[in-house]
């Protein structure tokens, strides 16, 4: 069964929903990847960059630091995840049937790929993950449900994913889908079956073809 990699967003870390999402997704049947957003610790990121004067690049270690907090804490919601910080950790995992989450600064700070850049984010991280490991779907898990059908650069545009979301996903190869509060009372029944939850982001015609 083909690999997919589900992104947790970070406004969900002082939700109930988060609780409820991780269960659903330890109770995947299909070899999963949990990337987590930066939450709150990246948001104070944000808020200390113009206070502090510290330039894009210092931030962007920041912002990955910041996704690894979160990761460490999602980590500790059952046995079945577990913290992986390369390649190897994450096929160790999933040969044991373990649930990866990964920690992503040693993996992407050498990446020529990925600016330093509030433009690539960990929706931007999780899609280029996604198209190294060859995951064939994408789940972004949000706070809010998808008013309406949309393509990535659509969705760009309405601040839902970060401005480079669009090539990162369109070079992975994935069929991205995104989920909200109206997917979550199905989501454990859709993953444990091997499917995944939310809305599927249309294809652009230059996209390649949607895998199975």
């Amino acid at each position: 069964m083909s690999i997919f990699v589900a992104k947790l967003g970070g406004s969900l870390a002082f939700s109930p929903q988060r609780e409820a999402w991780l269960a659903a997704l330890a109770a995947s049947v299909r070899p999963l990847i949990l990337v987590a957003g930066g939450g709150p610790f990246a948001e104070a990121v944000r808020a200390a960059q113009p206070r502090m004067g510290f330039d894009d690049v210092a931030a962007h270690r920041l912002a990955l630091l910041a996704m690894e907090q979160f990761a460490v804490i999602l980590a500790s919601h059952s046995d079945r995840f577990v913290l992986a910080s390369s390649r190897e950790d994450i096929e160790a995992a999933l040969e044991t049937a373990r649930i990866p989450v990964w920690l992503p600064s040693a993996m992407t700070l050498s990446a020529a790929q990925i600016p330093a850049s509030w433009d690539a984010t960990s929706d931007s991280l999780a899609a280029w993950l996604a198209g190294l490991i060859g995951a064939r779907r994408l789940l972004l898990i949000k706070s809010f449900d998808l008013e309406r059908p949309a393509n990535a650069a659509e969705l760009a545009e309405r601040q839902i994913v970060d401005p480079l979301f669009p090539r990162f996903a369109a070079q992975s190869g994935a069929l991205v889908s995104v989920a909200g509060p109206a997917s979550l009372p199905f989501a454990r029944e859709i993953l444990k079956s091997g499917g995944a939850p939310g809305m599927v982001v249309m294809r652009e015609a230059a996209d390649v073809p949607a895998p199975a």
